[in-house]
């Protein structure tokens, strides 16, 4: 593998990439317990994106779980693969949970947090690069992000279980843009309470 670009991102920043069909990327997790949000289009027609609803029914289907690692493909809204996970060291990473927003920020944790930073922010300014706003904001994947499903059926955010240095490599099926936010969410744990800066290697 050739590496094109290492980038290290800070905490609680936006990043925003497009790869080549056969290129890979990695997401490193330079402290361990940082959540790295993420969104994909289509390169070259962004009605074409990512869809959590089609990646888990496919899942369901071939008697996967509700998470998604090593082997993951994950499909667009017409149903064509648009990554794979080709390697994790985490296990488990999240796409039911959604991305935090000030609006979610004070429903769930209080009208003093409605102005924090949010990863809905971070996306919406990675977007307008790509002549899109906040209507072409979809599901997303919470790489790293550890969200069990209770007895009840109830989603919470645990601690992280990432270790330092794990990653998570996905190899792209068709061209892809791929939107990051490195979660600043402070007020639950998927951060470990303190966001950390990120590493991406994108590789051909």
């Amino acid at each position: 593998m050739t590496i094109i670009s290492d980038t290290n991102v800070p905490a609680r920043a936006p990043y925003s990439v497009v790869l080549k069909k056969g290129q890979t990327i990695r997401i490193i997790d330079l402290k361990s317990q940082q959540a790295v949000d993420a969104l994909f289009y289509n390169a070259h027609d962004s009605t074409e994106r990512y869809s959590a609803q089609d990646t888990l029914a496919f899942q369901a289907g071939q008697g996967g779980r509700y998470d998604l690692s090593t082997g993951s493909v994950l499909l667009s809204n017409e149903g064509r693969a648009m990554l794979k996970i080709v390697s994790d060291t985490c296990g488990f990473h999240d796409t039911c949970a959604g991305a935090c927003s000030c609006e979610s920020n004070t429903v769930r944790f209080g009208h003093e947090t409605r102005f924090m930073h949010s990863c809905r922010e971070n996306f919406i300014t990675e977007l307008s690069k790509y002549g899109m706003s906040k209507r072409d904001l979809v599901s997303n994947v919470n790489f790293f992000m550890n969200v069990p499903i209770r007895p009840n059926g109830e989603l919470t955010v645990d601690d992280g279980i990432s270790e330092p240095g794990g990653y998570v490599e996905l190899q792209a099926e068709m061209d892809v843009l791929v939107l990051i936010s490195n979660c600043p969410q402070v007020n639950n744990p998927c951060n470990g309470f303190t966001p950390t800066p990120i590493q991406i290697i994108i590789s051909e």
